[in-house]
């Protein structure tokens, strides 16, 4: 319900470019031991790990340079040295064979709860993301589309492109879902390398 505040992060919906939406999911790697958790639904990017880029998790909240949305990861559990598959990234994991699941398409079209009231005035403005812990129990991202930074700001990290309306979520409700899309940093279109 949209009177209800229950974030779930970016959930990838669709993508502007003319073509069939399949994810564009891409594996990249998590560094042994990366101290911060990463929940399906936070924004990751490259993170120049020398000698290599690794995933790491984007912390920004009013600038972000994103390669995608995080979707989860595997790894051999260094307790029980047996195969996982997680819906997050527990932090502090010491593994060599940590993949990211990432979304890394820099037109993806995003799914994401406000952190208050939107009205039709904000389609097409920019926003902030509120970073707040995400969810061990199942493993998800709770950050949220700041709604307090909507602006015309062109350095915010997302534009809201169009409203959820349906069973549970509308403009003028108290914490309505939105769709979104990257406004500027992605790093696939970034001239400049890692």
């Amino acid at each position: 319900m949209a009177d209800v505040a229950s974030p779930f992060g970016a959930v990838p919906v669709s993508s502007l470019v003319s073509c069939a939406y399949n994810d564009k999911i891409v594996h990249y790697k998590i560094a042994s031991g990366y101290n911060t958790d990463i929940f399906y639904g936070d924004f990751v990017k490259w993170h120049d790990n020398n000698p290599n880029v690794t995933i790491q998790k984007d912390t920004g909240t009013t600038s972000m340079t994103p390669i995608g949305v995080f979707l989860g990861c595997s790894y051999t559990d260094p307790v029980s040295g047996e195969f996982r598959q997680s819906q997050y990234y527990p932090a502090n994991t010491a593994a060599n064979d940590i993949v990211a699941y990432v979304q890394s398409d820099p037109f993806v079209v995003m799914k994401m709860q406000c952190d208050g009231p939107v009205d039709q005035d904000d389609l097409g403005k920019n926003c902030a993301i509120a970073q707040v812990a995400g969810s061990t129990l199942i493993g998800t991202s709770r950050n949220v589309v700041d709604i307090s930074e909507v602006d015309v700001t062109n350095t915010l990290p997302v534009k809201i492109i169009d409203f959820v309306d349906g069973p549970g979520t509308a403009v003028n409700e108290n914490f309505p879902d939105v769709l979104v899309m990257f406004n500027v940093g992605h790093q696939l279109l970034n001239p400049t390398g890692v």
